[in-house]
């Protein structure tokens, strides 16, 4: 990692990061000089009362007996579970410290509270267990189970009063994004649940200026990964099924939060596929969160109404008929100072044609700082171009972007959209993408715009479903769901790759690579 590197992904960064990143590293150094410990048990100031929270949506099954299961990777453990073992990567480490399992249909009373002592009795030696983002949802879902069964046991109240002093003492100023929104629903949880004046007004701060800057005005979360909006609506609608039930504070909140998730159930709808997917850009992949159709469930349960505003801010674009669903990207890759879950993906696109998958995004199987991690993130993953051997953006480590492509928009109608990206930019070359979309075909026109003497040797990719039927006849690709034929002077091979539709999952596929040089034309028909 050079120098230029490093300037070139810091430049992007907000002051409040770089301070908060300093602050945070000097402290910590201090702490270990001073042996500082956290006080792992914090008694109450009044007594608790039980808290009013409607059934919210139940997860699969992800503990069975001593045998843990998360993002498809399992673990046995043969007595008290090992909270910080690492073997299967940070992410799985996280996941067992969400707590999550808590909400899964067959896991008794007896068992949660078994679990949730165990940990506090193991707390001490916990380390990733104690970092701001596992300990925010590890409120919510102690939280949530506590107040279904009515549970009040000192241990595990005095522990968890604890946590959310600890997670005040770290809240994520120097990461921003989706993981400060997690420290203010935690907080908001943890608020309700001790009836404590100081931490509502913390987390009401928080929310209120990161879901306002966060979610945009088409309805998106600012991170552009379904998967990830998912994830922050969920949490929306959970907090306006505390205000909503609950009388210790103000309701003054509940409209902001319904307006919010109006927005991102429409947002949502928009961009899921009709038989219930979501596509699966950026950092994104089944078997995290609920489903759409589990979301809708709990929002219409909880009276919540969906606003559809026309997808702009987002750069996604939805169109559908009888034929296919398709949707493309000609957005920016995510907020300057945070696109850590950002692909170059720039002018992507995924279709599904009667009602199948066809030509897809493929996917994110791993987090961990791999070579499998950069391929999932490059540009040769996705359905886009790539321009002599380079990257679209400057992807890096696990979630760094240093440069990165600027899009813009050329021409819109309701059937056409041109962009035209500057990731080649170093290259004296931009790439302009001109979609348009009929009834029973979709056309694509790649131009790469730059002066004749520059080489440019250029490869467009099309990745196919791993159930799809593919064969090639000369400038034709067929298929089981419909046909592609190419124009321009071209050459054309199939090539395997990892289909990646959750974590540690990978499905061999094929994909059509496509090398060209500066122009050439697709016509998909369906």
């Amino acid at each position: 990692v050079t120098v230029g590197l490093y300037y070139r992904t810091i430049k992007h960064l907000r002051p409040i990061q770089i301070q908060y990143r300093i602050i945070y590293g000097l402290r910590s150094r201090l702490r270990k000089v001073t042996n500082f410990k956290y006080s792992l048990l914090k008694p109450l100031s009044k007594n608790r009362l039980p808290l009013l929270i409607e059934p919210s949506i139940s997860t699969s099954t992800k503990f069975n007996n001593t045998t843990v299961t998360f993002l498809n990777l399992s673990k046995s453990f043969e007595e008290n579970i090992d909270w910080n073992y690492a073997d299967h990567g940070k992410l799985w480490t996280y996941n067992l410290n969400y707590f999550e399992f808590l909400h899964q249909k067959n896991i008794s009373k007896e068992e949660g509270i078994s679990l949730m002592l165990d940990f506090v009795q193991q707390m001490k030696s916990s380390k990733d267990g104690l970092e701001p983002y596992p300990i925010s949802l590890r409120i919510i879902h102690w939280v949530k189970f506590l107040s279904y069964h009515k549970i009040q046991i000192q241990d595990i109240d005095e522990s968890l009063n604890a946590q959310i002093s600890i997670l005040l003492d770290q809240l994520e100023y120097h990461i921003l994004g989706n993981h400060l929104l997690e420290n203010g629903f935690g907080l908001f949880f943890g608020a309700y649940y001790f009836q404590d004046e100081k931490i509502y007004q913390k987390a009401s701060e928080i929310l209120k200026t990161q879901l306002e800057e966060q979610i945009l005005e088409d309805g998106a979360h600012f991170e552009l990964s379904p998967m990830y909006h998912q994830l922050m609506l969920y949490r929306v609608l959970d907090c306006i099924n505390v205000v909503d039930n609950n009388s210790f504070f103000p309701k003054d909140k509940l409209p902001f939060l319904k307006k919010k998730a109006a927005i991102m159930l429409g947002w949502l709808e928009q961009i899921t596929f009709s038989q219930g997917d979501i596509p699966l850009l950026n950092d994104c992949a089944f078997g995290i969160n609920p489903t759409t159709l589990e979301i809708f469930d709990y929002a219409n349960r909880l009276g919540v109404l969906k606003k559809n505003v026309p997808l702009k801010s987002s750069g996604y674009r939805f169109f559908s008929n009888k034929a296919y669903e398709a949707i493309i990207d000609i957005g920016q890759i995510g907020p300057d100072y945070i696109p850590g879950h950002a692909h170059c993906d720039t002018f992507n696109f995924v279709i599904y044609a009667q009602g199948k998958p066809w030509i897809i995004d493929s996917g994110t199987s791993t987090y961990n700082a791999t070579s499998m991690r950069h391929q999932e993130r490059s540009t040769s993953a996705h359905n886009t171009v790539e321009i002599n051997g380079k990257e679209q953006s400057e992807i890096w480590g696990s979630f760094r972007v240093a440069d990165r492509a600027k899009v813009i928009i050329e021409k819109e109608t309701n059937n056409s959209v041109s962009a035209k990206h500057d990731g080649y930019a170093n290259m004296n070359i931009s790439h302009r993408r001109h979609f348009e979309f009929h009834e029973k075909d979709i056309i694509i026109q790649d131009e790469i715009l730059g002066s004749e003497n520059i080489e440019k040797r250029s490869k467009a990719f099309i990745h196919f479903h791993p159930d799809r039927q593919i064969e090639l006849d000369k400038n034709k690709i067929k298929t089981d769901l419909g046909n592609i034929e190419l124009e321009g002077t071209f050459e054309i091979k199939l090539e395997k790759y990892n289909f990646a539709p959750e974590f540690n999952t990978c499905i061999p596929a094929q994909k059509a690579t496509i090398i060209f040089s500066d122009k050439l034309l697709t016509n998909i028909t369906i």
